[in-house]
């Protein structure tokens, strides 16, 4: 899935749901380097570090 805030310009941020609960996370212009990947439970922690404005 693609964030909804790339636009059309192609760049972009992809993630992917992977199995038992686990995330996977790359930059869509550079398709052919790795991706982060997220173990289960440590993409909610991600995701809300940046809802509560963490990294800010």
């Amino acid at each position: 899935m693609k964030s909804s805030y790339s636009g059309n310009n192609g760049n972009c941020v992809e993630m992917a749901a992977l199995p038992d609960n686990c995330s996977a996370l790359r930059d869509s212009k550079k398709p052919n380097c790795p991706a982060l990947v997220f173990g289960c439970g440590q993409w909610s922690v991600f995701v809300r570090s940046l809802t509560v404005e963490e990294f800010n």
